[in-house]
């Protein structure tokens, strides 16, 4: 009985096994090559700690809302304004948080806008306090009690709103936070992906690919079938 076909079949085979062995310790220690240089990346896009861009809103909105004086609401405006000429110089120079940036610089333009409207309601209440005063003296007690029941709902609305504010600027932050743990995870399996294929051309993918289905082929050669191929020749 001839055993050379049976020979040459398995020397194929396990040449086919040694060569796939190598392609796959070769893949696998790319791969971990790869996923330590990712980890290194990772840790470099990390927000440092003190990076803390939705903190300059909440702060903006917390001073305008104890400013009691038209000098107050002044104050609390030029802080967010100030904030926003720093946030725009971090635009260039931290371009990787580009979104957190822009949402806090957004925030801070609405307390400018909301410290001017404050500014008014300030104005107008003064403007009832005269009235209520005059009420009195002039002995005029139901104009006067009905301009002190409106000037305490109108103040009483305006802290409800600004109270509002800092939630409002608090729950954007915290939704900019997520968002920007979302964007870094995302950049970080990009980079994962890029560096695990960037060293496999596609020659050596069609080698892999090549000897694992010679190694497929070989397998399915059984002892009985080898033997009808020797009885044929």
């Amino acid at each position: 009985m001839d055993t050379s076909g049976i020979s040459g079949g398995q020397t194929a085979q396990s040449y086919a096994v040694s060569s796939v062995q190598q392609e796959t310790k070769n893949l696998y220690e790319m791969m971990r090559d790869a996923r330590e240089k990712a980890d290194a990346r990772r840790e470099q896009y990390k927000l440092p700690k003190n990076t803390r861009y939705g903190d300059a809103p909440m702060l903006a909105y917390a001073r305008l809302a104890r400013a009691r004086t038209p000098g107050e609401v002044s104050a609390a405006s030029g802080y967010a304004r100030r904030k926003i000429v720093q946030l725009q110089s971090a635009l260039r120079s931290d371009p990787d948080n580009k979104e957190r940036i822009q949402a806090a610089i957004r925030q801070l333009q609405k307390a400018v806008h909301r410290a001017a409207r404050k500014q008014k309601d300030i104005q107008r209440e003064k403007l009832a306090e005269v009235r209520r005063k005059k009420a009195l003296e002039e002995k005029e007690r139901r104009k006067a009690l009905q301009l002190r029941q409106e000037l305490s709902r109108t103040r009483a609305l305006r802290s409800i709103r600004e109270s509002g504010y800092i939630r409002e600027a608090e729950m954007d932050n915290r939704t900019q936070e997520q968002l920007s743990a979302a964007r870094l995870e995302l950049r970080t399996q990009l980079q994962e992906l890029t560096a695990s294929t960037a060293g496999v051309s596609v020659g050596a993918a069609v080698q892999q690919y090549s000897a694992a289905q010679a190694v497929t082929g070989a397998e399915t050669i059984t002892p009985e079938a080898g033997g009808g191929l020797d009885m044929l020749a």
